[in-house]
């Protein structure tokens, strides 16, 4: 069965052929069948092949099958061939089975649109691009998929281009995620130039054997490569294009920009991670970076209105917390955070759309309220994804992830009380946003009338979410409540694990309260000020310093109006100066040379039979002279 590993990212790219050559004539169920049957399908190849993964002897820590070879030219012959380790085989089943059920949630969801066929061929070809990034054995393959991710994202978040709006949020997130995958195609070319491959386990090993640690070359391919991972996963500096995303349809947020390519930056890293720790000033700015993240998405979170914008920077914020952990050598860490954060995530953005939809697209959460009793199932499953994202302590799988991460931010090697001081403030705000979305949306006052109730197709989805939210976590708990280690333990082939300096293992249960007692505080104080008493926030808000606050966090700390007044206005304002620049003037003159010829040829289509014949003539003259005289 593992043979057939290139039958997972086969199957829902026939599916995308098939819809964008043939989608507009078939029936709407026919569509559906084929735009989510291929993913299911997908999924179903995918558990069996890791099963076998898994449980054979045969197989040890990987699995490559290469299909053909790309291209061969002097000596670099790039194939592509797919790569099954641990590592790549949870992107896989996260990417597949999450996949899988926003295509479902998505037949009821799109029902109505008038693009339905072009929506689950882009839907396809995205959960195509992104597995063979995720499954490819060298850079190069990677990078295909790396880019086919970013081309989907822009068709999808534009997927309404009519709405001038859509369009520029697509254009922008282009151009941000351009910005990073340029540094990462010139780290590419570094590493081929330095070491010769691009086959990422023997550049790893290359890369162990001839750089010494902190070496120039280590440090510049890793901060190259770190450029991509920040514009594809929306960290600081180039973190302002995912909030505008979410012009796209709330299933596209849910797989694009909740589950599966924002984590891409996450993946790079943990499966580069030799490559890191071969740069200790980069990793120790990989840190740093997602700890300053995770603080400004959460500010920014608390300001918002809109209830996707809440859960973009929802986003950006839990992106930070995967960032934190691979900058203190946690890979297992985040890479169990981020399979956690896929499952309740996904379910938010899902049922952020089923709200949506019952409540005739109202997104402001202070224009909705007392929808618990009229939506309950989306109430209760919402409740689950709300809860593991604000770490509600002991029985949530969010919590058992993020409470990893901080711990390993306070105990490992690279690790610093001001790093755990930086997560600790985030899941206090990740807290309160959380749970401020909740009660505005569902208790309270009932504002906004529920013109239609999400049918089986859109609740399954939530409900199976809802659980894996709950539980998936109990797959890696500390030593202080049963220390069970099966996720670090299967992965530990693929990531070394977190080396614990003496004396620190004592405080991993205080550490654990505190987590814990923070979450808690977080809620009560959600409680507290957008239910019990709102007149408090209010007050607060009217203030002179309060609405500077929430003018600043609303527009996501000032990053976009800084870059418009640093490089849009500036660039603009050249181009208008110079837009008669002297390298117009060639071609105006082979457009005035063009124009000229063909107004001199156009006289002679006068019509007239005798002119014609006296122009052969006088033709045929000139070439039976030109014949004799030479």
């Amino acid at each position: 069965m593992i043979d057939l590993l290139w039958l997972i990212p086969a199957l829902p790219f026939a599916g995308f052929l098939v819809l964008i050559l043939a989608g507009s004539r078939l029936p709407r169920i026919v569509v559906a069948v084929l735009g989510a049957g291929s993913v299911g399908f997908s999924a179903v190849v995918a558990c069996l092949i890791g099963i076998e993964f898994i449980s054979s002897p045969l197989v040890k820590t990987s699995f490559t099958r290469t299909v053909w070879t790309w291209m061969s030219f002097e000596g670099f012959s790039p194939s592509t061939s797919f790569c099954l380790d641990s590592l790549s085989l949870l992107m896989v089943l996260v990417v597949t089975v999450v996949g899988f059920l926003i295509h479902l949630y998505s037949v009821e969801f799109m029902a109505d649109d008038d693009a339905y066929h072009r929506y689950f061929a882009y839907m396809n070809l995205f959960v195509t691009a992104m597995l063979v990034l995720v499954l490819a054995d060298n850079l190069m393959l990677l990078y295909l998929g790396w880019e086919g991710v970013g081309l989907c994202s822009y068709l999808l978040i534009g997927f309404w281009y009519k709405d001038p709006v859509n369009a520029r949020a697509a254009m922008k997130a282009f151009v941000m995620t351009r910005i990073g995958d340029t540094g990462m195609i010139v780290g590419l070319f570094l590493l081929y130039n330095s070491l010769g491959t691009l086959e990422i386990h023997e550049l790893m090993v290359r890369a162990v054997r001839d750089w010494p640690v902190g070496s120039v070359m280590a440090t510049v391919a890793a901060a190259l490569l770190l450029c991509g991972a920040l514009g594809k996963s929306a960290q600081l500096p180039l973190q302002t294009w995912l909030p505008d995303a979410m012009a796209g349809p709330t299933p596209v947020s849910a797989l694009i920009h909740a589950a599966t390519m924002v984590t891409a930056g996450v993946y790079l890293i943990a499966r580069t991670h030799e490559l890191f720790a071969l740069a200790p000033a980069v990793q120790a700015a990989v840190a740093v970076i997602g700890v300053a993240t995770l603080l400004v998405a959460g500010f920014s979170a608390l300001a918002q209105q809109d209830l996707k914008r809440v859960l973009a920077y929802s986003t950006i914020s839990q992106i930070g917390y995967m960032f934190l952990a691979l900058g203190v050598g946690a890979w297992s860490a985040a890479m169990f955070h981020f399979a956690i954060h896929a499952f309740f995530k996904s379910l938010l953005f899902l049922g952020a759309g089923a709200i949506i939809m019952s409540t005739h697209h109202e997104q402001n959460m202070f224009r909705l309220g007392g929808l618990r009793t009229q939506l309950p199932v989306t109430f209760w499953t919402f409740l689950a994804g709300a809860a593991s994202l604000a770490a509600l302590p002991l029985i949530t799988s969010g919590f058992y992830s993020k409470d990893a991460i901080l711990w390993y931010a306070w105990s490992s090697e690279k690790g610093s009380v001001w790093l755990w001081l930086g997560g600790v403030a985030g899941a206090l705000l990740t807290s309160i946003y959380t749970f401020r979305m909740v009660f505005l949306i569902f208790f309270g006052e009932a504002r906004t009338k529920v013109y239609k109730r999400p049918g089986t197709a859109m609740l399954v989805p939530l409900i199976v979410l809802a659980v894996l939210s709950m539980v998936a976590g109990f797959i890696e708990l500390p030593h202080t409540l049963g220390d069970v280690r099966l996720f670090s333990g299967y992965l530990g082939a693929v990531l070394p694990p977190v080396p614990i300096p003496p004396g620190q293992a004592s405080l991993e249960g205080i550490l654990g309260i505190v987590a814990a007692a923070v979450s808690v505080v977080g809620i009560c104080l959600a409680y507290l000020l957008f239910l019990k008493v709102p007149q408090i926030a209010d007050r607060a808000a009217s203030t002179l310093a309060g609405r500077a606050l929430h003018r600043l966090w609303l527009e996501g700390c000032g990053f976009d109006w800084l870059y418009q007044r640093l490089l849009v206005f500036p660039f603009v304002t050249i181009a208008r100066i110079n837009r008669s620049d002297f390298i117009d003037f060639f071609y105006q003159l082979a457009a005035f040379l063009a124009e000229g010829l063909h107004q001199g040829l156009s006289a002679t289509q006068t019509g007239r039979t005798r002119h014609y014949a006296v122009g052969i003539g006088v033709g045929a003259l000139i070439i039976i002279g030109m014949a004799v005289w030479l």
